[in-house]
């Protein structure tokens, strides 16, 4: 008995990037980041070649979503953020922070209790 021919299952990852904090601050360009991530994310070992496998859109001036068909690991997209944060000089003050399962966040460091540590002699 001849097999059914298997039917390729597509795995369907959506990733979202909110950025709205120092976006708000006017320290992070959004048009900056997805562009970079264009330039950077790899697809079949080759950089630039997203196709019609890896969408990248900016919904306003707030989050980025990233949606593709192929395996693509959230932790490729955490790995890509910090290199544009390094990269920007705004990793010092920035960080990525998992908001849910498919969720990132930008946040900025919370200093403000590290002032209070001075000794008075």
């Amino acid at each position: 008995m001849p097999r059914a021919p298997a039917k390729q299952t597509t795995t369907k990852h959506k990733f979202v990037v909110d950025y709205s904090k120092p976006a708000s601050d006017g320290v992070f360009d959004g048009a900056d980041f997805e562009k970079f991530l264009h330039d950077r994310i790899k697809v079949d070992g080759k950089v630039g070649q997203l196709g019609e496998n890896v969408k990248i859109v900016r919904d306003g001036n707030n989050k980025i979503t990233i949606t593709s068909n192929i395996p693509f690991s959230k932790r490729y997209l955490k790995y890509l953020t910090k290199k544009f944060l390094k990269k920007n000089s705004l990793r010092d003050w920035i960080r990525v922070v998992a908001t849910s399962k498919d969720n990132y966040s930008l946040k900025f460091y919370n200093i403000a209790g590290a002032g209070d540590d001075e000794d008075d002699e």
